[in-house]
């Protein structure tokens, strides 16, 4: 697949530069084409019987297999989520932390992390997101490092697998901005959480989350997947593997579209996505004050002069789809192996309009 035919699989593309991937990744045809047959399928023959049940049963296997392949793990150790929120809140919740128990976290992760950190009962130490910063501040009580692989500040990568291997603690990877967007694996850490309409340009409320050992966390939110069997008491048997945290029907559209979607990376997205991005910070450099940290993502960040979210709304009105990062001062670009050279020299332009 070329760079043009894979393209033109997006057709936002042929009227905005759409460089917001970070919030929500273009939708392509092919999976707009699943979600539209699976509706049109529940429309005409309805949502019962025993072959629509075990068709969408089998869908659930071949995504966690999808997912699987992604992260190079087992399928057993994937469950299907709705967002990268709900697996962060499975973790949270699984581990049955209090307040004798510790979380090291950053200034810099999204609510969708810190939420179920809040609540889950234990302290929060909050640091900078720097390395030695987090790894000086875990002690005897800390039962978990909660952040993100990607900042979605900055688009800083914070060295997860490190983390776990100097801190000797449990790792939950927030991997709303990493997976699909930079080279990531699962190796190393705990607990990492796969966004699905992000970078994987999947259908919304979709995802999922990679469990080291499953059975380390406990069912808080039992459902009628993740049991095997259930007496009249409510006492059950969980599912085997990561399948007992899954809390969540999905609609058999929306299963099939997201695996359309997992099948829509070519072979050198990687390479395309990583040179896109150097090449926005190039342009940017000269414009703006450009964040650049020391190890970089697909999201970059700069601080306009002005107020950003007018910016932001001006560029919107241009054609240009980026976003503000609230409270923060920042205009945030996110660069997919889909964007071209023409996208960014879009968002070039209208900054020096």
């Amino acid at each position: 697949m070329t760079f043009e035919e894979a393209r033109a699989l997006f057709p936002v593309l042929e009227r905005l530069a759409y460089l917001n991937a970070g919030t929500v990744g273009p939708l392509a045809r092919p999976v707009a084409d699943a979600l539209a047959e699976g509706n049109a399928r529940d429309l005409a023959e309805g949502r019962s019987g025993q072959p629509y049940f075990d068709q969408m049963l089998a869908t659930r296997d071949e995504l966690r297999a999808g997912f699987a392949r992604l992260a190079e793990v087992e399928p057993a150790q994937v469950a299907l989520t709705t967002s990268t929120t709900e697996g962060c809140g499975i973790v949270l919740r699984g581990l049955g932390l209090g307040p004798d128990d510790e979380i090291v976290t950053t200034t810099d992760e999204h609510f969708g992390l810190l939420g179920p950190v809040g609540a889950s009962g234990a302290r929060v130490v909050v640091v900078d997101p720097e390395p030695e910063r987090i790894l000086a501040a875990v002690s005897s009580r800390t039962r978990l490092i909660a952040v993100s692989e990607v900042l979605w500040t900055t688009g800083a990568v914070l060295p997860v697998a490190e983390l776990r291997a100097r801190s000797g603690v449990p790792v939950l990877a927030d991997g709303a901005q990493s997976v699909g967007a930079i080279e990531t694996t699962f190796d190393g850490v705990d607990f990492l959480t796969i966004s699905g309409q992000k970078w994987l340009c999947g259908p919304d409320t979709t995802g999922a989350l990679v469990v080291a050992d499953p059975e380390r966390l406990a069912v808080v939110s039992p459902s009628y997947f993740g049991q095997r069997r259930y007496d009249p008491d409510g006492s059950f048997e969980p599912q085997p593997g990561a399948r007992r945290l899954e809390t969540t029907w999905l609609a058999h559209g929306t299963l099939k579209a997201l695996a359309a979607a997992l099948a829509l990376r070519p072979p050198w997205w990687l390479e395309r996505s990583t040179a896109t991005a150097a090449h926005c910070r190039e342009l940017l450099r000269s414009r703006v004050e450009l964040v650049e940290p020391g190890a970089v993502s697909t999201l970059v960040s700069f601080r306009p002069e002005g107020d950003p979210s007018e910016l932001v709304a001006r560029l919107h009105e241009a054609g240009v789809h980026v976003r503000e990062i609230p409270g923060r001062g920042l205009v945030r670009v996110s660069c997919g192996w889909w964007t071209s050279d023409r996208d960014l020299e879009r968002l070039a332009n209208a900054l020096d309009g």
